[in-house]
């Protein structure tokens, strides 16, 4: 398990390289130009000033290995040296402008340990996904949590009870919940629940913090749609496939082994069938807890959540790319990074799986 685990993290470095260039191209390379924001008005040599202060001067190869060195070197220093207060910034600059005038072959390039700035705020991208990040984890990361909580019972009870009632509402719910977007989901339920009932507001408060029971009342009611909506399309995705992957082995000959040597209904499929059931479930699981930090990017405009999606919406709109590259590049990181979980969660949950 561990050689295997070393292999498909070397493995990875090539992938994310990859990754990382294409990304970067075509966000490079898409319609659209900081230097669209700079006024008219503004003087030509100022505005030269301007691009040069963004780096937009450099050629696109160079931008993007100073891109490239700043997310995995110079965020990851910045990040140790805030939590351990150790000058790794300091430490390491002296090696790093080497390696820069190396790569760029200019002796006269100075690193100076800049982290990778927004275009738009003037602020470090990773310090702008910091302070959008919570918004997103609470509302998003429960909305997923609760929707794996409703899918899974939904999921093996309906194919433990296959054809009957409750195994066509399943499937009714999960056609419905699948196939409407979320879009129009969240617009009818801020049309009947906040707008008529008038139950819950139609605005998600980012300034709303939770000091006492009235506060939490707010919070929870704030929340109730944007969860609503997301927990039910997450739940309608994952339930499907744990039905039929606890069919498949509802018809397997270690069930009727079991069965036949007269074990309980109850232990033949907690203990035997939904072990191996959740094999194809956790790889369904696993890759959609990157959506998490990615955002549910409409679910959080309809809604007016100030979370990781609406950031990358707004870096779009006025071009800043550097925001857009960073968001997209982080949020590849961490489909891989899952991926790699879930092949490791493989071998734990069925011992046939062997990767050495």
């Amino acid at each position: 398990m561990f050689n295997y685990f070393i292999r498909r993290l070397l493995a990875a470095v090539p992938t994310l390289l990859l990754i990382s260039f294409v990304i970067f191209l075509v966000v490079d390379l898409a319609p659209g130009s900081p230097m669209s924001e700079i006024p008219l008005t503004v003087p030509p040599d100022v505005r030269q000033k301007m691009i040069e202060a963004m780096g937009a001067d450099k050629p696109m190869l160079v931008r993007y290995v100073i891109w490239l060195l700043q997310f995995f070197v110079v965020e990851t220093g910045w990040a140790i040296q805030n939590l351990t207060g150790w000058g790794v910034i300091d430490a390491i600059t002296p090696a790093m402008q080497k390696v820069m005038r190396l790569l760029l072959n200019s002796e006269t390039y100075e690193f100076t340990g800049q982290r990778i700035i927004s275009w738009q705020s003037k602020v470090p991208v990773f310090q702008i996904i910091g302070e959008r990040l919570p918004q997103t984890l609470t509302v998003v990361g429960t909305a997923y949590l609760i929707g794996v909580l409703i899918a899974l019972p939904i999921g093996i009870y309906s194919a433990y009870r296959q054809y009957s009632w409750f195994d066509q509402g399943g499937t009714f719910f999960s056609m419905v919940g699948y196939s409407v977007p979320t879009f129009f989901t969240g617009n009818v339920l801020i049309l009947i629940f906040a707008i008529r009932l008038g139950w819950f507001p139609t605005i998600y408060d980012t300034n709303l913090s939770v000091t006492d029971w009235a506060s939490f009342k707010a919070f929870v009611r704030q929340m109730a749609l944007p969860v609503t909506v997301l927990a039910l399309f997450n739940a309608a995705e994952i339930s499907r496939y744990t039905r039929s992957s606890v069919l498949e082995n509802l018809g397997q000959d270690y069930v009727r082994t079991a069965r036949a040597k007269g074990m309980g209904e109850g232990k033949v499929v907690l203990a035997h069938v939904l072990r191996n059931s959740l094999i194809p479930v956790v790889t369904i699981v696993a890759l959609g807890v990157p959506t998490i930090f990615g955002g549910a990017i409409v679910t959080e405009q309809i809604f007016k959540i100030n979370g990781i999606g609406a950031a990358l919406i707004g870096a779009i709109n006025v071009s800043d790319l550097p925001t857009v590259q960073t968001v997209t590049f982080i949020f590849a990181v961490l489909i891989v990074l899952f991926n790699l979980i879930a092949d490791i969660l493989y071998g734990i949950l069925d011992p046939r799986i062997r990767y050495d």
